[in-house]
């Protein structure tokens, strides 16, 4: 089978963006390919963040994975600082890596302006971690969002200048872009995050949910429920799209656009959909919370069997750059 890599960040709750742009696709390409999914905490530290809540964030963040379906029997799934190779090969692909590349990254350039206190190197290492992340387990393919397709490029020119350098080792991996529509926050404008507010989290109650939802934006020139509207400029019906099935978004179209139904109809209508896919998630979730010793071991037989692939990744990577190997 043709192997994934991909990671998330434990930098907070899921929530529905990260859901319907990552993990939900993850989950269907089990069947399909050898996966390893992993949660990168080295990445979520090139950020200020509490470090008493890191640990809790970690195993959080795995519990949500498993809730959602990914499971042992068909992935590897760990914690990225469980196997140092990463920093290690990361490392070894900074002496390669022209700085010009990195810096000209977008995310590079967007992190630098939220975080003016503390632009540190690993803002901007940032991608050539990731590039280590993939090379590591010479994955072929990465599961990503259209934000991350640049970074997959230099992944793949970090693998040609190492190839052209030392020797052919690795491969030069492709983009697998989500279908899923792209869903912005409860303001409607920005991308959703728990850091700007604008979230809905996938473990939330549903009170919660609801109130957020109730509250949302929707299309800003639909003043009065009278008032035709125009589902494409509206993130409800964006949401719609990832949770309702292809009769109601031609119901919610019809009426939207006849003022047939108001924008708290919608909703109520989005959220029952919420509540029969969450439900089920949150319940499984609070059952791993109950038994994280599970969840645990299924980080340790993760990482140690990553760990065998990329010992046998970096033997090679020694080799072929002549390194001195004892014994």
């Amino acid at each position: 089978m043709k192997r994934i890599f991909s990671g998330i960040q434990p930098t907070g709750e899921i929530h529905l963006g990260n859901y319907v742009g990552a993990i939900r696709n993850w989950v269907y390409l089990q069947d399909e390919y050898d996966c390893i999914f992993s949660v990168v905490d080295y990445h979520a530290i090139t950020i200020e963040y509490p470090v008493e809540e890191m640990k809790k964030r970690t195993l959080d963040t795995a519990v949500i994975l498993l809730a959602c379906g990914l499971t042992p029997e068909k992935s590897n799934i760990f914690v990225q600082s469980h196997v140092q190779e990463h920093t290690e090969l990361a490392w070894i692909f900074n002496t390669v890596t022209p700085i010009g590349e990195v810096e000209r990254m977008t995310q590079f350039k967007d992190k630098a302006r939220q975080h003016r206190a503390n632009i540190n190197m690993g803002l901007m290492d940032y991608p050539v971690l990731q590039a280590a992340d993939i090379l590591l387990y010479k994955a072929g393919y990465v599961p990503v969002g259209e934000d991350q397709v640049q970074h997959i490029e230099l992944c793949r020119e970090v693998a040609r200048k190492f190839n052209a350098r030392f020797s052919p080792i690795f491969p030069e991996p492709e983009e697998l872009l989500s279908l899923a529509p792209r869903i912005l926050g409860v303001d409607g404008q920005s991308k959703m995050s728990k850091s700007l507010g604008n979230y809905i989290g996938i473990l939330e109650e549903e009170g919660d949910v609801w109130e957020k939802l109730r509250t949302a934006v929707t299309d800003v020139n639909r003043v009065r429920r009278k008032d035709p509207g125009n589902p494409e400029v509206c993130n409800i019906y964006t949401i719609h799209r990832a949770f309702s099935d292809n009769s109601m978004l031609i119901e919610i179209d019809k009426g939207c656009t006849t003022a047939g139904i108001g924008c708290i109809d919608c909703k109520k209508m989005l959220f029952e959909n919420l509540k029969k896919e969450l439900e089920p998630i949150r319940l499984k979730a609070a059952e791993l919370q109950g038994n994280m010793d599970y969840v645990m071991d299924v980080l340790a037989q993760g990482a140690a069997a990553c760990k065998k692939t990329a010992a046998a990744t970096m033997d090679e990577v020694h080799r072929t750059m002549g390194l001195y190997i004892p014994g």
